[in-house]
Formats: structure tokens, C-alpha cells, sequence
């Protein structure tokens, strides 16, 4: 008898015996997963979608920005959708709301003559 069979026989009692205790092991491992797996992966994406709407939602003139593309400006437009960053002396562009990462303390930008 090779290993094959070994392990294929090994999980047969011999009796044809009732295994519904096993479908109730079976369904608490996947409930348990589904809640691992909401809890590990869900749950922070949902945080974080709620901080950077926060974020977003709370710009206004002046605030010093990080763009997602990596680009630092100081605001000076703020539309509904859209805000409008100062990235160099007389450079202005314009970006959509969602596209700012992050927040940066006053005066962290002094090389724009604000």
C-alpha cells in the first residue's frame, strides 16, 4: 500500500458512521475566516477611506499640501471638486479634491513666498 492510500483510508472511520459534527466544524472555520478576513482587511481599508474623506472634505486656502503624485504646494483655490496649488513662485496648478494625501504643518513650505 503506497502513502496515497494511507491518508485516503486514514479519514474513513469504517463504520459509515454520521458526520454532521464535522459540517458544523467545516461552517465555524469558514465563519471564522470571513470574520478574520473582515477584520484584517475590510475594517482598515473602510478607516482610511473615512480619514482621507475627512481630510479632503476639511481643505481650505493656505493649507500646505502633499499631493498623490509626491508634489508639495500651498492651496490657493479651493472649488468643489477641484483645488488649485501654488508648486513654485508663479506656478499654480490645478488638481481634483482626492487627489491630496496629506496635510502639512504651517510653514513647512517657505521656499514659496506664501
Amino acid at each position: 500500500m503506497n502513502w496515497i492510500e494511507t491518508v485516503a483510508y486514514a479519514g474513513t472511520n469504517g463504520q459509515g458512521g454520521d458526520q454532521r459534527g464535522s459540517n458544523w466544524l467545516m461552517l465555524f472555520m469558514i465563519g471564522g475566516v470571513v470574520v478574520l478576513f473582515y477584520f484584517l482587511a475590510i475594517r482598515p481599508q473602510q478607516k482610511q477611506r473615512k480619514r482621507h474623506q475627512d481630510l479632503v472634505s476639511a481643505l481650505e486656502r493656505g493649507d500646505e499640501v502633499i499631493m498623490a503624485s509626491g508634489m508639495m504646494g500651498i492651496i490657493s483655490k479651493v472649488e468643489e471638486d477641484n483645488v488649485t496649488v501654488k508648486v513654485a513662485k508663479n506656478t499654480e496648478l490645478r488638481f481634483q479634491k482626492q487627489a491630496v494625501s496629506a496635510t502639512l504643518p504651517k510653514g513647512s513650505i517657505t521656499s514659496l513666498d506664501g
